[in-house]
């Protein structure tokens, strides 16, 4: 309610101001000055300072959101192809930055240069000039070239099968949550069909594919090994999620009906990151928002969203990734359950169950 009197306030003000300049314009022109609507060499001049000032007034504003809030954007890439991601980011903020201060400075400078005055009466014309338009028809296609090449050769390094040995890890999306399954000791994922879907198989996981009973399937939270190479196959059960870690700089469509894939090494890990004087400055600001709020503080974790509107609940569609060393990640992976073992356990559990409510009936 303060918020909605204080911008009221701010509005009249505004209003009242420039009713008073009426006023007093038209006072001036009674008295016998010059109708307000009569632009002078004077008033050119001063709007030609203004346009200087204006630019240099909006480098600085520019400049200075820059310094504050660029620490606030994403840590440093905790991955390979991260690092290379960010370079051509970089790259192209410093072309895209470059241009538009260079065109920015000759609009306010040539307008100040050339106001309306006595000797600024008239303009040069020319018809066509064939070396100018070959200038800036050739260099902006000779950039945008390279910027296309590299950006075409970074996305298609992260999407292709990769080389050597690696991890496949299926993320499977559905309203509005993630699931993740290991392909296990084969590196196999097994099949799985829509048919096959049920409250106790919500994968819907073919359990009569051998290649299958190895995987194992996390909720929740997923750990990666740091400096192996994970293949990501994604698929989604209802409708178009997008897979994004935004710490790995990575993201894909999951569409269902189709698989989608991507990879990536992590090169940090998550205790790592979590020392990082940048990341404990931001969570330690997020903690004490949380606090005025009476809620608990968290602590830093990877994580896996969905960046693509999929319903009501979207906003809470995510699930932590855990970037292990290799051994810490051998050891949590030998302590998970296959999915041969969880479906004995809960076959026993239902058989159990079966066979207690037939005695209850008798």
């Amino acid at each position: 309610m303060i918020t909605l009197l204080t911008w009221a306030v701010i509005i009249l003000a505004i209003v009242l101001v420039c009713r008073l300049m009426k006023i007093y314009e038209l006072a001036a022109e009674l008295r016998g000055g010059k109708p307000q609507w009569e632009v002078t060499e004077s008033d050119n001049r001063m709007n030609a300072r203004l346009m200087i000032l204006f630019f240099l007034a909006f480098l600085g504003f520019a400049f200075y959101h820059l310094y504050v809030f660029i620490p606030k954007l994403l840590p440093v890439a905790a991955s390979e192809h991260g690092a290379k991601m960010d370079w051509l980011f970089n790259f192209n903020m410093i072309i895209i930055g470059f241009v538009a201060i260079v065109t920015n400075f000759c609009l306010f400078y040539f307008a100040f240069k050339y106001y309306g005055s006595k000797k600024n009466n008239q303009a040069t014309f020319f018809v066509e000039s064939h070396k100018l338009e070959l200038i800036w028809t050739v260099v902006p296609g000779i950039v945008l070239t390279v910027i296309i090449f590299l950006g075409i050769k970074t996305w298609s390094d992260i999407t292709s099968a990769p080389q050597g040995e690696n991890i496949v890890i299926e993320l499977y999306a559905k309203q509005f949550d993630w699931t993740a399954r290991y392909a296990g000791k084969d590196n196999i994922l097994g099949k799985r069909n829509f048919k096959k879907i049920t409250d106790t198989n919500p994968m819907g996981l073919d359990l009569t594919d051998p290649k299958g009973s190895d995987d194992i399937v996390a909720r929740n939270e997923f750990h990666i090994p740091k400096g192996k190479t994970i293949y990501f196959k994604l698929g989604s059960r209802d409708v178009i999620h997008s897979a994004y870690m935004p710490h790995f700089r990575a993201q894909m469509n999951c569409v269902p009906g189709m698989s989608t894939e991507l990879h990536y090494i992590p090169t940090i890990t998550t205790d790592s990151m979590r020392k990082d004087p940048q990341v404990i400055k931001n969570i330690a600001e997020v903690n004490e928002i949380l606090a005025k709020k009476g809620e608990a503080p968290i602590e830093f974790n990877y994580l896996l969203l969905c960046n693509k509107i999929c319903g009501l609940s979207h906003y809470n569609m995510q699930m932590n990734i855990i970037v292990d060393e290799p051994k810490d990640y051998e050891a949590w992976l030998a302590k998970q359950k296959t999915v041969g073992e969880t479906m004995k356990v809960e076959t026993a559990e239902t058989n159990s169950a079966g066979d207690k409510m037939t005695a209850e009936k008798k």
